[in-house]
């Protein structure tokens, strides 16, 4: 009676198995992402932070100067003398 109701013969069922396993990387893909992601954003958030803080401890560069980066020659006239 095996043969009746297809008895013995298990279906074939390699193609949804594949298609679990492709969905099981995707899905594991898609979380790798979604958590670097957020990693950026905490990064981009402290960032932000530290620069609040500490941002202006630092004297801003002038425009009327050749060098900024150099700062304040000797040989230049300053209101101290």
């Amino acid at each position: 009676m095996g043969g009746i109701f297809g008895g013995a013969s298990k279906p074939d069922t390699s193609a949804a198995e594949a298609q679990l396993a492709q969905q099981r990387a995707e899905t594991e893909r898609m979380r790798m992402q979604a958590q670097e992601e957020k990693r950026d954003l905490q990064e981009q958030m402290a960032a932000k932070r530290r620069a609040k803080t500490r941002g202006g401890s630092r004297m801003l560069l002038s425009d009327t100067r050749l060098n900024p980066e150099m700062g304040v020659d000797e040989e230049q006239n300053t209101l101290g003398g």
